[in-house]
């Protein structure tokens, strides 16, 4: 296991040094805007499987999460002028209370019960927005980007760095909770919830932390997107996109590991940059569908549970 984790750190270590390389050796800044969306992708389907995956709560309250982050970086940087590492943090903090406070309501709720209620907090939270003027309200904000930190050229390949940073921030937090006694206990809820509470597996407990997690990394992702685009507004920021695409990669790379939403994500989100480049941005919702849809019948246990089998096969001849 130790192997292991040293295998992962250098991988980690070696993936930053790459995207660092990236930013200096490449002129173009569009790769930097595709590839910004990609990571993002990455952090947000990780997130989720953390919930909807290990513990088996279907979340669909990710644009929530997503929208906070949003918002409290906005605030942050209007009310007190602070970087994009410091909106990041406080985003995520937020994040992580508001999944606290939301498990505690929610959590003891199951299936779809539990579904609409995530649902239901990204409208209360977009209506919250709506209303508050000093975000923007309704109308949405224009941002000025402060000046861009050296050693980068400019603020969108500083953003796809800090970026391809959460990933390894997200993936790091999904690898430790899989391969420890929180993911243990995650599974043993998810495959029956009874049998675990039964056995003094402390379900509510390892859903609090799950949904903690998951909120904080969530919120992180979305705290450089108002500095990304230049705008926000409550209707793009809580877009239910979000949600779907989310749950959608996770599934497609495959819930039972913390690689299959790494695998989803990127398949999903490359996919979707070709089509928007070649043919037009409304093909993705179609593409979206229509390869969950393919998944959910052919390979149900996604990317990773098609490769086992194929393996297995394999060794089987």
């Amino acid at each position: 296991m130790r192997g292991q984790g040293f295998i992962f750190w250098l991988v980690a270590a070696a993936f930053l040094i790459g995207m660092f390389a990236l930013t200096l050796g490449v002129r173009n800044e569009y790769p930097f805007f595709a590839g910004y969306v990609i990571l993002q992708f990455i952090v947000l389907a990780t997130a989720w499987n953390i919930l909807g995956g290990y513990a088996g709560y279907v979340n669909f309250g990710t644009s929530a999460f997503f929208g906070v982050g949003v918002y409290i970086a906005i605030m942050l940087f209007k009310a007190f002028n602070l970087p994009i590492v410091v909106q990041i943090a406080g985003a995520a903090l937020v994040g992580g209370v508001l999944g606290l406070g939301v498990g505690f309501l929610t959590l003891r709720m199951q299936g779809i019960f539990f579904s609409i209620a995530t649902i239901a907090l990204t409208i209360i939270i977009e209506t919250f927005i709506t209303n508050w003027k000093f975000v923007g309200g309704a109308a949405g904000i224009q941002l000025q980007r402060p000046p861009v930190t050296a050693p980068f050229e400019s603020y969108v390949k500083m953003l796809f760095f800090v970026q391809a940073a959460l990933v390894v921030i997200a993936v790091a937090v999904a690898r430790y909770i899989q391969n420890s006694w929180i993911g243990r206990g995650l599974q043993a809820l998810r495959d029956d919830e009874l049998a675990a509470e039964c056995t003094g597996v402390p379900t509510l407990k390892l859903k609090l932390i799950a949904c903690c997690l998951s909120g904080a990394l969530m919120s992180a992702a979305g705290a450089p997107q108002a500095m990304y685009l230049q705008f926000a507004n409550p209707e793009s920021a809580f877009n239910l996109n979000y949600s779907v695409s989310a749950l959608a990669m996770a599934l497609i790379g495959g819930t039972g590991h913390w690689i299959g939403p790494i695998l989803g994500a990127i398949l999903l989100g490359v996919t979707q940059q070709l089509l928007t480049v070649t043919i037009s941005s409304e093909v993705n919702v179609l593409i979206l569908g229509v390869m969950l849809v393919l998944f959910v019948v052919g390979a149900p246990s996604g990317l990773i549970g098609l490769v086992a089998r194929r393996v297995k096969r394999g060794g089987g001849r």
